[in-house]
């Protein structure tokens, strides 16, 4: 299994309208995609930013590359979220997961 992480930030009036989108918009996406197996999205919120992981788990790196492209380093963007994040990570960073929760 491979775990897709990515960082992004918002300014903290953007941060309920983002932590939205990725709950109904891109989660929901996400699941249509053959061999991803569910994620996670922390939020940590500051006080002049609030700041978002977004953990993915995906079943190798060819799920991941279905829903990446073959560039799956960069990160992949819905059109509002770009409206709502202040500055972002500029790569996804991909991990051979070696111990997590049963499917």
């Amino acid at each position: 299994m491979i775990a897709r992480v990515w960082k992004g930030w918002t300014e903290p009036e953007n941060a309920d309208a983002y932590e939205k989108l990725l709950k109904e918009v891109v989660y929901p996406e996400l699941q249509t995609i053959n061999g991803y197996h569910g994620g996670y999205i922390l939020r940590n919120d500051g006080k002049d930013e609030t700041e978002f992981v977004a953990v993915n788990l995906f079943e190798s790196l060819d799920a991941v590359k279905a829903f990446a492209g073959p560039d799956y380093d960069v990160p992949v963007f819905e059109p509002e979220a770009r409206r709502l994040l202040s500055r972002v990570e500029p790569i996804a960073r991909h991990y051979d997961v070696r111990k997590a929760p049963p499917l």
